[in-house]
């Protein structure tokens, strides 16, 4: 197999799969919400295997980027450039390539609108946010907004062009990455300390993050009811959209009703609980939305 399985490990799979998920729902929704005839075969097959390239390049580059990073967290140390199994010029290779095949299978088997989208991803994710999380705290904006894209792939790959409802697929992504991410970092703080990576439990405290996450958890509830404003899901959506945001809140809250650091771990595991319920709540999310359009 030689370097086949450390290649594919470059490409984070189980990312790349929900990336796959969240542009297949915008596809669906674009359908939807133009109300015409559904996407061919070739169109979904283009879409799909141009998405998962661009964001294997993405993924392989950045990790080809922070292999020396990544030997000093205990979560990637492990990944085959830290540890050794693969030579970094394989990896840098390999990256590039991905890109090099992605983006003029985007263009020319899609639009050209989706094949700029999704070099302007690829681009800020290696060029502008890996960089910037040595240098600055707030770099986790610039990298949610790479991260908000994928349903914008998808919805352009049908209509052509960005409206209000590719928009609000983009919106939901950005809120909803903050507090999973500040989730991550806090029962990682000592890996990303340990690291020199700037991120908000290091550099400004507990209560500022726990502030964050609850502003931006509220936030997320709120314009996940955009799209039944737009039309899309009615009212069983918005049920849900409410449901489980109010449960999303309720979860973050919990740092300012009880004193988690009293307990033992106590903080990791609540963060280890938000991050988790994130995790299923843009699955549940998606899901309701795509079969409440249907």
């Amino acid at each position: 197999m030689g370097y086949a399985r450390d290649l594919v490990t470059l490409t984070k799979p189980r990312i790349t799969m929900t990336v796959l998920i969240t542009a297949a729902a915008g596809m669906k929704l674009a359908q939807r919400f133009l109300g015409g005839a559904p996407p061919t075969g070739g169109r979904w097959l283009w879409t799909l295997l141009g998405t998962a390239l661009v964001v294997g390049s993405a993924n392989a580059l950045n990790m080809w980027l922070e292999r020396d990073v990544d030997r000093h967290m205990a979560r990637t140390r492990s990944r085959p450039l830290p540890d050794g199994r693969l030579p970094s010029p394989v990896a840098l290779v390999f990256g590039l390539l991905l890109g090099l095949v992605s983006l003029p299978m985007l263009w020319f088997g899609v639009n050209p609108v989706t094949a700029m989208l999704g070099a302007f991803a690829l681009f800020s994710y290696v060029c502008v946010y890996t960089p910037l999380k040595l240098r600055w705290v707030r770099a986790m904006w610039i990298g949610a907004i790479p991260g908000a894209i994928p349903p914008l792939l998808g919805f352009s790959a049908v209509t052509g062009h960005i409206d209000q409802a590719g928009l609000a697929l983009f919106a939901i992504l950005f809120v909803w990455q903050i507090p999973h991410f500040l989730a991550i970092t806090v029962f990682r703080a000592e890996d990303y300390a340990r690291a020199g990576l700037k991120v908000i439990p290091v550099e400004m405290g507990d209560r500022v993050t726990d502030g964050m996450m609850l502003r931006y958890s509220v936030g997320l509830l709120a314009v996940t009811v955009w799209p039944f404003l737009l039309g899309l899901g009615g009212k069983i959506y918005l049920g849900v959209a409410v449901a489980l945001g109010a449960a999303f809140v309720g979860l973050v809250a919990r740092s300012f009703r009880q004193n988690l650091a009293s307990v033992e771990g106590g903080r990791a595991r609540w963060a280890r609980s938000v991050f988790a319920y994130s995790i299923v709540y843009i699955v549940v999310l998606l899901a309701t939305l795509v079969l409440a359009a249907a």
